[in-house]
């Protein structure tokens, strides 16, 4: 499986490059954000690609340290109640039921902004709840990466963590729900979209371990979604420019039941086919994802907070 990386080298340096299975890597020629390949048609980036694919390698995934698959001004963005479970969910939580019930069936998806690129983590490195919440949860899912052409030129493995008694108390809350550090992950590393068959078919699974016990576990499918994710796109781009592109998160078809909270100490992994896998432990409060800021000048610092 073929992935559009972005590393940091042993000096610091960002650059962006082509992962194959056996983790070599080739830097990709004039792109050191992943947000330039984002100005590029899919038909650009793929003949890029498979001309730096081309290539001897230029290093390894051991050798250097993956980052979050986002930069530039991309932003992250998520969609909800995409899935018949998550309208389930979100009517069960919620003092506002019927506001899920419309948003279902309606026109107009619920789109929402989840994070900007310095505050996304990736494998590895910890989720947060919010220490003012009784109730949180994972979200597993696909997360579509955009062009600033409004393409999707690949997929990423996401988790929109969530507090569900601060949203279902009252649906204004919903940004202070979702959007603080620690609420966004993504996998590290895009599988372009040339290599996915049929996005609209492909398994989601989650476990949450606890002690080394799975705590939880539960799959799904992206042929459950009840909008297509053209559709999403379209109202996405609709309103607004993305000079740099965007990640768009495709909504959760899995929602553990009200009994059940993520807890300090967990590890959270979900694997989608042909997209990847996405592990990450979980930490309270705001304090264990200060670290975001020092990485802002020296990426590796990272390192140090990353697991496995």
């Amino acid at each position: 499986m073929t992935r559009i990386v972005r590393f940091a080298d042993t000096t610091g340096t960002v650059r962006t490059g082509l992962a194959d299975a056996d983790g070599a890597i080739r830097a990709l020629p004039g792109t050191p954000r992943l947000a330039d390949l984002l100005h590029r048609t899919v038909a650009e980036l793929r003949a890029l690609a498979e001309k730096t694919a081309a290539r001897e390698p230029d290093t390894t995934e051991t050798e250097v340290l993956l980052l979050p698959p986002v930069d530039g001004l991309t932003e992250v963005w998520a969609a909800g109640v995409t899935y018949e479970r998550s309208r389930e969910a979100r009517i069960a939580e919620s003092t506002e039921q019927s506001v899920y019930e419309r948003i279902y069936d309606a026109e107009r998806p619920e789109l929402f902004f989840k994070s900007v690129p310095w505050r996304v983590v990736t494998d590895g490195e910890p989720i947060a709840v919010r220490d003012d919440s009784a109730l949180n949860v994972p979200e597993p899912e696909l997360a579509l990466v955009l062009n600033r052409h409004a393409e999707t030129v690949g997929y990423l493995v996401a988790d929109d963590v969530s507090s569900r008694s601060i949203e279902g108390e009252n649906p204004l809350y919903l940004p202070q729900a979702k959007v603080y550090a620690g609420s966004t992950a993504l996998s590290a590393g895009i599988v372009p979209a040339w290599e996915i068959g049929d996005p609209t078919a492909l398994k989601i699974a989650m476990t949450v371990q606890r002690g080394g016990v799975a705590a939880y576990e539960a799959a799904t499918s992206t042929a459950a979604f009840h909008r297509t994710p053209q559709d999403l796109v379209h109202h996405l781009f609709h309103g607004q420019p993305f000079p740099d592109g965007a990640v768009l998160s495709t909504g959760t078809g899995i929602v553990p039941e009200l009994d059940f909270t993520l807890r300090e100490g967990d590890v959270v992994e979900i694997v989608i086919d042909g997209v990847g896998r996405l592990a990450n432990p979980v930490r309270t409060g705001r304090a264990p994802l200060d670290w975001l800021t020092e990485s802002l000048t020296d990426p590796w610092v990272r390192l140090a907070h990353r697991s496995g």
